[in-house]
């Protein structure tokens, strides 16, 4: 995930400014939100169909994915812009036509025995996904309108929040799918329970982003009595029970995480899942 300049963040918010609505967020009979942060990669590449099975396998919540948008105008999943960090081929994604961009098979070579595999499609990923899990949809450089359409033809509209990366991508999904709840991440001069209320009560926000360190038990507390749950990302090298304990310290309603099978056994033994 890109973390959004503050200076997006402003025009962001600024644009959403209106009249209150309920928006309705991917049921979950979870207490705690685990989000696979582009699968679980601990046995296959990142961002395959191998990972998202993991996670499904693994009882996550949510699987993130990073979508991007070929020479050709089709939606696939990659999270760089280019595809020399986890293929054999160097280029954007959005210099290839889909065919050729998938002749270049995604591996990790740190780990040859995971194999090979195809760099997903959107639809094969809504495909894999429905009646098993939600996605996070990290909105890299796609049309908001060509990637509802998909949604809708795969019956996910209920399944789906919208990570924004772009002011005009706020705009656009607000137009063409006025229900899809939309994140961002906190702006960075949030530190107090006050302004947190305060920007909870000027904009319309479904649901907040951001690193679990910018938050503390105020700030939480705010969003909590504004009903916006707080998705915080975790995931960094040292990822694990210290940072887990953290987050879980003051309050989040969620967490990504690029361990989601060890969090999830973190809060089971916690009984907290």
């Amino acid at each position: 995930m890109i973390k959004i300049p503050l200076v997006f963040l402003i025009v962001i918010l600024l644009s959403v400014e209106c009249v209150s609505q309920t928006i309705s967020l991917p049921a979950t009979t979870h207490h705690c939100i685990v989000i696979a942060h582009r699968g679980d990669h601990t046995n296959a590449p990142e961002n395959t169909l191998a990972a998202y099975q993991h996670t499904i396998e693994g009882g996550a919540d949510f699987v993130e994915i990073d979508l991007r948008t070929t020479k050709d105008g089709q939606l696939v999943i990659m999270h760089n812009a280019n595809i020399d960090h986890m293929t054999d081929g160097t280029g954007a994604v959005k210099d290839f036509n889909f065919d050729v961009l998938r002749g270049n098979k995604v591996r990790v070579s740190s780990h040859p025995e995971w194999g090979l595999h195809l760099i997903p499609t959107f639809k094969e990923v809504l495909q894999l996904c429905k009646g098993k899990i939600n996605i996070y949809l990290d909105f890299k450089e796609a049309s908001a309108e060509q990637t509802y359409k998909e949604i809708v033809a795969a019956g996910m509209e209920n399944n789906i929040v919208v990570y924004i990366n772009e002011p005009h991508q706020f705009d656009e999904w607000g137009t063409v799918a006025p229900n899809m709840p939309l994140m961002i991440s906190l702006p960075k001069a949030i530190k107090t329970k006050p302004e947190m209320l305060q920007l909870l009560s000027t904009f319309n926000i479904d649901i907040l982003d951001g690193d679990f360190t910018e938050y503390n038990a105020e700030t939480v507390l705010a969003a909590r009595e504004k009903q916006v749950p707080i998705w915080a990302d975790i995931q960094s090298a040292d990822e694990g029970p210290v940072q887990w304990n953290a987050a879980l310290s003051i309050g989040l309603a969620g967490l990504q995480t690029d361990h989601p099978k060890e969090l999830i056994d973190f809060l089971n033994a916690k009984g907290i899942r």
